[in-house]
């Protein structure tokens, strides 16, 4: 396992960080605990909305762990809230639940929206709970975590209220890149949500896909890819159980830079997608926002992209059915909203076709509704 030094927190986290949202009960809780902590994870991360997590870890940490607990780093996301009042109570609910005296780290949990911003930014509001939590030793570091646009994340860093920031950054999504450098320059622990999951399901990769990252499955690549780059400190991993752990843990102490053979792989998914898109390509420029019917163009276009490019449909039936159904966490509407008032032709750089293309998203993608994970 390596370690890398999390922004200003000054902490040195492993490059895996252990999600628990998706534990079943205290036992399943208890056994992959152990196994993570056992290969030197280091990082337990929780949240209020992730059902009765927090009470599982909190019974774990009672018991006895492979490492010592003042080497065992906890964090905790609480949602933004309006008012401090409302954010002591929440402070002290979780301390309560994971039945410790502090928390190593807290998360603002989904600072996705400019009205989030605000509420964090105002004098008497959610941060002000918070500040008074350090000063007295309950919490000792904080940071947010991310569902939102590039601007709001940016901004939100530009608030100097926070240490580190969790975000979606992968191989499959890169949008993301400039806060990843504005990161680096502001030092701020940068925590990868959902790499597997969110990162394009790439536990259950189509064979096509497979194919075209050999030797390497395509999770190892995604893995490679964000643990060669020296900005990004820890990768969330979130098993349900031990047998979860194997895939990360195989490359937990590979974090130097690509290999001649990882690079090739790349090459191959952008030489294929070039291929496969051809002038159809949506090069995730997001001029074409903002839309008048609120349909998040790029983020369509870009599981089109992956649907057409890889066979990854069934992971963009995934994200797509979000919409519509996920509020501020996944906003925006189905493409089959499009109403070709053509606002946004003029202003897509590739002369793209975007109405016939959301219309095709669509129908490669629509299905039932979904949900998001934890629900």
């Amino acid at each position: 396992m390596r370690y890398r030094r999390f922004g200003k927190t000054n902490l040195q986290l492993s490059v895996f960080s252990l999600g628990t949202m998706r534990y079943l009960s205290e036992e399943s809780a208890r056994t992959t605990i152990q196994r993570a902590v056992a290969a030197g994870i280091n990082h337990l991360e929780t949240a209020r909305s992730y059902g009765k997590s927090e009470q599982y870890l909190g019974a774990v940490l009672k018991e006895e762990l492979p490492m010592p607990r003042s080497q065992i780093y906890i964090t905790s996301k609480i949602p933004p809230k309006e008012d401090a009042d409302t954010m002591r109570r929440s402070i002290n609910e979780s301390l309560e639940q994971l039945g410790l005296d502090y928390m190593d780290c807290l998360a603002i949990h989904g600072l996705n929206t400019w009205e989030h911003l605000d509420w964090v930014q105002r004098l008497d509001g959610c941060m002000r709970a918070v500040q008074e939590a350090i000063v007295d030793g309950r919490v000792r570091h904080v940071g947010f975590s991310t569902h939102g646009p590039l601007e709001v994340i940016l901004a939100a860093m530009n608030t100097n209220l926070f240490e580190f920031v969790n975000l979606h950054y992968y191989y499959f999504f890169q949008r993301h890149v400039l806060a990843i450098q504005q990161a680096q320059e502001q030092d701020l622990g940068v925590f990868i949500i959902s790499p597997a999951d969110k990162g394009g399901r790439l536990y259950t990769p189509p064979p096509l896909l497979k194919q075209l990252c050999e030797p390497l499955s395509p999770l190892e690549l995604n893995y490679r890819f964000l643990l060669s780059d020296p900005r990004i400190t820890t990768l969330s991993v979130g098993p349900a159980n031990p047998d979860e752990l194997i895939a990360p843990l195989e490359v937990a102490d590979q974090d130097g830079p690509l290999t001649a053979m990882e690079i090739a792989a790349l090459q191959r998914l952008e030489t294929q997608a070039d291929v496969a898109l051809a002038a159809d390509c949506c090069s995730q420029c997001y001029a074409c926002l903002p839309c008048p019917e609120n349909i998040q163009i790029p983020e369509i276009l870009r599981l089109r992209n992956l649907a057409v490019a890889y066979d990854m449909t069934e992971y963009g039936k995934y994200r797509y059915q979000m919409f519509e159904n996920a509020g501020h966490w996944f906003p925006g509407v189905k493409g089959s909203r499009c109403s070709h008032c053509s606002d946004c032709l003029p202003r897509c750089p590739e002369r793209l076709d975007i109405p016939a293309l959301l219309a095709d998203a669509h129908q490669r993608l629509k299905g039932p509704s979904g949900r998001r994970l934890w629900e």
